[in-house]
């Protein structure tokens, strides 16, 4: 597994060791030993969630405050998307600071987003089946959303006009009224 650095050091983007042929491929998307040696961390992972999201749909920035705040290793099985982290963390160096990179079924990278990160991502492909394991539960009272387009982050999201957006993203706050980590 190959780690590619992102804008932000926590964020942590992997390509996996790929192995095809004439018959497909094959390639292990997670190992927990592996991921320790090549991170040093150690996370335990709880859920898996499975997303499938259409064209110009934007979910997120989501994250969930602690005591669930969670972790979230993601990646695309179909289709292609601009993935976000944006640190919450306010004594972070890089607070308010975002990294994007495209995940999709034909790139096979996998992002690990740390808990204090809100996370989101832009369907660029006619629909996307995106995967993440969270390290905590999902958790609705703890779950938070800042909105999409906050001018004080500047996310440059590769979009043509308006996303398609759910109510609870389309009702996100802004980061200076956001409740967010210490």
């Amino acid at each position: 597994m190959k780690i590619l650095p992102t804008e932000i050091p926590e964020v942590l983007l992997f390509e996996p060791k790929v192995f095809e042929d004439e018959r497909g491929f094959f390639f292990e998307s997670f190992n927990q030993r592996a991921f320790q040696e090549a991170t040093g961390l150690h996370p335990t992972f709880v859920q898996d969630n499975h997303s499938r999201s259409v064209r110009n749909v934007l979910r997120g920035l989501h994250y969930q405050l602690p005591p669930k705040a969670q972790g979230k290793l993601v990646r695309v099985v179909a289709g292609e998307v601009f993935d976000v982290a944006v640190d919450l963390r306010r004594r972070s160096p890089t607070f308010g600071k975002w990294t994007g990179f495209r995940l999709s079924a034909e790139n096979r990278r996998i992002a690990w987003i740390p808990p204090g990160f809100g996370h989101a991502f832009l369907v660029l492909s006619q629909y996307a089946d995106f995967l993440y394991k969270t390290t905590d539960y999902y958790a609705p009272q703890h779950e938070r959303t800042i909105v999409w387009n906050d001018p004080e982050i500047g996310i440059r999201w590769p979009l043509e006009g308006e996303p398609i957006l759910s109510p609870k993203d389309r009702a996100g706050v802004r980061l200076k009224d956001a409740e967010i980590f210490d």
